[in-house]
Order: structure tokens, then sequence, then C-alpha cells
């Protein structure tokens, strides 16, 4: 009876252990939802269909994954929209998930919902028409700096974001009246080159993702970029270092999920996220579009956010945003 009883409990123990095994592997258990917080287009909708893509490619989720567009408000409309979801909705964030809430334009901050992943980076360009006579970067300064209302400046998806925040640095730095320039919200990147190309603004500031291909058509001209070496596709863009300024600024995007994962949960997506930056068809996605690997995990992700917060804050004081 002895032995028989030990049995008994050795064979519930693994049964016990493979159900456990099996809830786990369960998730995702319906279609996934990638949230593209902007309309299609800008950085955060090319970011989305990149990882949707990849992940499909691979075979890395077994689950359908979808990418949604919910634009509006700098992402607001977004990862409100995600905070209201269970985990098989992830949206893409980047340092308007910080900066919306230091600016006072949210109640949201990052710390309500579940760190992920930071997934990649890029440089920041400034550009105009191909017909401007801005000749670079020194000379849409000096203008700046002698009447800085005298250029219309659009920036997407909303104030205090890398695009806007890089842009007023340097031209604090060298000596504008950044509280006086005209800047131009539109809803993404995409209607940013859209508004450039039609004549509606004079600069733009905006990812080198997004500006390259037409700047290689010759419908518009890159006169700076944040970049610390040259550009592949065109080593004669100049960045602002080699105009004589020391300025560099990176553009990170990530990824979170919605309050309150499990822990379960969270690996998941660390495993699955790991896996999919180390794939050829990532490579690929960053090489295509520019970007670079920058890679972190959920926990390192969590301290990255807590960094850019601090370093944010002190910027938008810095540069007059907030007291």
């Amino acid at each position: 009876m002895k032995l028989f009883s030990m049995l008994m409990l050795s064979a519930i123990l693994v049964l016990s252990a493979c159900s456990s095994g099996s809830a786990e592997s369960d998730y995702p258990s319906k279609n996934v939802e990638l949230v593209a917080p902007a309309t299609p287009g800008g950085g955060w909708d090319a970011t989305a269909r990149a990882m949707q893509n990849v992940m499909d490619s691979e075979g890395l989720v077994e689950q359908n994954i979808n990418v949604v567009n919910k634009p509006g408000g700098g992402g607001e409309v977004g990862w409100q929209y995600l905070k209201g979801q269970d985990s098989h909705s992830l949206a893409i964030n980047s340092s308007l998930v910080i900066a919306n809430n230091l600016l006072g334009q949210s109640d949201l901050t990052y710390e309500e919902f579940t760190p992920l992943a930071v997934l990649a980076t890029e440089w920041i360009s400034v550009a105009v028409p191909a017909e401007s006579d801005i000749e670079d970067g020194i000379d849409m300064l000096d203008r700046l700096k002698e009447d800085p209302k005298s250029l219309k400046i659009a920036v997407g998806p909303a104030l205090g974001n890398n695009d806007h925040l890089s842009f007023v640095r340097v031209a604090d730095e060298y000596g504008v009246d950044v509280s006086q320039l005209e800047f131009m919200i539109y809803e993404s990147g995409g209607d940013v080159l859209t508004a450039l190309l039609g004549g509606h603004v004079d600069v733009a500031t905006l990812s080198i993702s997004e500006s390259l291909e037409q700047h290689l058509s010759g419908n518009l001209n890159i006169i700076a970029t944040t970049a610390d070496k040259p550009i592949p596709e065109d080593e004669s863009i100049q960045s602002w270092q080699d105009q004589g300024i020391d300025f560099t600024f990176p553009h990170w995007r990530g990824i979170m999920g919605p309050p309150d994962m499990t822990e379960e949960e969270i690996a998941y997506w660390d495993e699955t996220f790991s896996k999919m930056v180390e794939t050829e068809g990532w490579q690929k996605v960053l090489d295509n579009n520019g970007w670079e690997d920058y890679y972190m995990n959920s926990e390192e992700t969590k301290a990255f956010l807590d960094e850019q917060n601090e370093m944010y804050d002190g910027l938008m004081k810095k540069a007059g945003l907030t007291e």
C-alpha cells in the first residue's frame, strides 16, 4: 500500500507539472494586437508592421498578429485604449509615453503599463523642401536666431517627443529664443512629411527613416542630423557635429503591455522578442530603415524608462516647456 501510495503521489505530481506547463504555454490564447498609436506611415506604424512581419515569417508566435492604428493625442488615444485591454494587446511606445505626462498633456504615466522591451533607435533629421533656399543647419539656425517666427517647423505627433526636443535643444544651445519657435503639430511622421513636401511648412524635424527616401529621390533636402556617424546611404548628409555643434540625440522606440501582466506573460515576450531581434529578418528591418539595434528586455527597459523620465524632466525644464 505504501508503494502504491508513493506511485500515485508521483503520478499526481507529474500530471500537475504537465498541467502547469500547459497553462503557461496557452498564452497567447487568441489573436495578438499590436497597437500603433498614430496614422499609417510614421515610425510607430513602421515598427509595429515590421514586428508583425518578422514574427509571422519566423513563426515566433502561433496566434495571428494584427496591427491596429489608434491615432490621436500624440499617442494618448492608443495608450488609453491599451490600458483597458488584456495581455493580448501590446502597443508601440517612445519618449512621448514619458513626455506627455511631464508636459501635463496626459494623466497617463509610463509606470501604469508593463514595460516589455526597447527595440531600436535611430537618428533624427532636419529637412527642408528641395526648392528651399536654406543651405544647411547653421543657415536655418541663423535665421531663427534673428527671427524665431520666421520659419514654420513641422513636428509629429506631439510636442515633447525626441524630434521636437532635439530641435529645441540644439536651437537653444545656438542662442535661439526657443519659446518663440513656430511649431506645426501633425499626427505622425508621415503627415509631417506630407506637409513638408506640400509646401505647408518651411522645415521639418523627423526621423531619418521617415525622410531619407525622399531625400535620396531629390524631393527634399536633409540639412542636419543628430547622428554621431555618417549616414551610409548618403555620407554627404551633414550631422550637427559636421557643422560645428557638439550635439547628438538618439530616437528610441519600444513596446509595452497593459497594466498587471503576469510574470509568465512577461517572460513569454522576453523570450519571443529576444529571438526576434536576432533573426535575419529583423536585421534587414534595421538596415532598410536606418535603425540601430537597441534591444533591452523587460527588466532593463523598466530601468531605462526610469532614467529617461529623469533626463526628460530636466531637459524640459531647461527648454522652458515645464517649470
